[in-house]
């Protein structure tokens, strides 16, 4: 199974999420740690190869994780947020894609 590694304020911000989200979220994280897809996911190549969202949903609205789980060593989870529109934000696009260049620059270092 691969280790999580939070980006930034990632594991902050999914901390903030309701009780129940947060809860499905692990589950969920836990699934792409041991090589399994996500009930509800989809690829954000805008973020970056291998760069995927996990989709969640409850009475409070809809939430959602960025991850990438290309690398070996761990699944970096880069962003958690909770969306307020229809369409991903760019900020919260943007600050996926820069968390994931600095996964990136780290992996190359290694």
């Amino acid at each position: 199974m691969k280790p999580l590694r939070f980006v930034g304020s990632a594991r902050e911000d999914l901390s903030g999420f309701p009780d129940k989200v947060r809860t499905r979220a692990g589950y969920e994280l836990f699934m792409v740690q041991v090589g399994r897809v996500p009930n509800d996911w989809r690829p954000m190549s805008s973020v970056g190869p291998g760069a995927a969202e996990i989709r969640l949903r409850d009475g409070a609205g809809a939430y959602r994780i960025i991850y990438v789980a290309r690398f070996d060593e761990a699944v970096y989870v880069l962003h958690a947020f909770q969306k307020k529109t229809q369409k991903t934000a760019q900020k919260d696009l943007e600050l996926a894609a820069l968390r994931y260049r600095q996964v990136m620059a780290l992996a190359r270092k290694e």
